[in-house]
């Protein structure tokens, strides 16, 4: 939302139009539609893994009839769609001709958005000093569900800043690629054949675009050697291992960052038992990170769980869970009957680029 109104006065200040071109597993392509809609200027063109988000999910995209909004289904895994976002902003002359642009967390301006939570989280867990002589803040502890590494590199940039963070917490699912490299050093992209389709959809990524982020403060912001291991050596190997290198120590030590992985057995335990304590509702990627953050808690340091997304849009594994439909905003009440405005393609930059050439004409 707050890019949208910074993209739609910027354009009418400077007289130009943008194309935005993003990728989603579920959450961000909605939140980015919703808020571009009927915006001056603005363009939207989303890709989303076909079949792979959840019914709620895809209703809530394609059911949109603006005629600024464009979703594209590829015929893959967000990963696909991914790769189709950063080949088509790296095509120079496109991305000029049409004035290219990105929305989701590829997008620093988003990015900073999302670091004012953190901010507010800690400010809400910890109470003002009203003694005198202390030295040191409380800190505070911060657990994420981690796909695509944009929420928690921005608990990483809050901590940069300043915020007293002990620990920030990375919870993925199945697809276990950050767990796998918090644990070990060893960071293994998985093919899209080897990307599991799970019951937190969200998280079903296994190139996260902005662990490249985090991973050029751990090399000591050296980018000939962080372009090197995202460049020549994962396009020859597949992965990279710095399980040796006394930088990855840092991850933990320096940086805060510990991990660990849930499954659907784990989301489904966690849902019910947060409901069954405590009256609440949680989607399954929050329950993700609630089962893995359980692992990190200390005594006197809050362990603060960030909520991703409404229960209604994993109905199928909150009935699984609770035995029960969750329950459904007004506003949401048919969107799944609307008729819907979707366009299907195979998983081709080309393609894609003659599409947004056809609609910007």
């Amino acid at each position: 939302q707050l890019l949208g109104n910074l993209f739609e006065y910027e354009l009418a200040r400077r007289g130009e139009q943008l194309n935005i071109l993003g990728a989603t597993s579920g959450d961000t392509g909605s939140a980015a539609e919703y808020a571009m809609r009927g915006k001056k200027g603005v363009r939207v063109f989303m890709l989303s893994p076909n079949g792979r988000m959840s019914p709620f999910q895809q209703a809530q995209m394609f059911s949109l009839q603006d005629d600024n909004i464009h979703n594209i289904a590829i015929d893959g895994v967000f990963d696909d769609c991914q790769d189709i976002v950063k080949a088509v902003s790296n095509d120079l002359a496109f991305k000029r001709r049409y004035k290219i642009g990105t929305v989701n967390s590829i997008n620093w301006a988003r990015l900073l958005a999302q670091v004012v939570y953190y901010f507010a989280g800690y400010f809400q867990a910890t109470e003002p000093s009203t003694g005198s002589g202390r030295t040191e803040l409380p800190k505070v502890s911060f657990a994420v569900p981690s796909g695509n590494f944009g929420n928690v590199c921005a608990g990483h940039v809050a901590r940069m800043m300043g915020l007293p963070v002990k620990q920030l917490v990375v919870a993925t699912n199945e697809n276990d690629v950050l767990d796998e490299f918090f644990r070990t050093g060893v960071y293994r992209v998985r093919a899209s054949s080897d990307t599991h389709e799970t019951s937190s959809p969200s998280m079903d990524i296994s190139k996260a675009s902005n662990f490249e982020r985090f991973m050029f403060d751990l090399l000591e912001r050296d980018g000939t050697r962080t372009r090197a291991l995202f460049g020549e050596t994962l396009a020859r190997d597949g992965r990279f291992d710095l399980g040796a290198d006394p930088a990855f120590a840092q991850a933990a030590q320096r940086y805060g960052f510990v991990s660990g992985k849930s499954t659907h057995a784990d989301r489904l335990a966690t849902i019910k038992g947060t409901f069954d304590r405590l009256g609440v509702m949680i989607d399954p990627h929050t329950a993700d990170a609630m089962k893995v953050a359980r692992g990190y808690m200390q005594a006197g340091v809050p362990m603060i769980v960030l909520e991703t997304a409404l229960p209604i849009k994993f109905a199928q594994t909150i009935v699984k869970a609770l035995g029960r439909e969750p329950d459904r905003p007004a506003r949401f009440k048919g969107l799944e009957q609307l008729p819907r405005r979707v366009t299907l393609m195979i998983p081709d930059a080309t393609a894609v680029q003659a599409y947004i050439s056809q609609n910007c004409q």
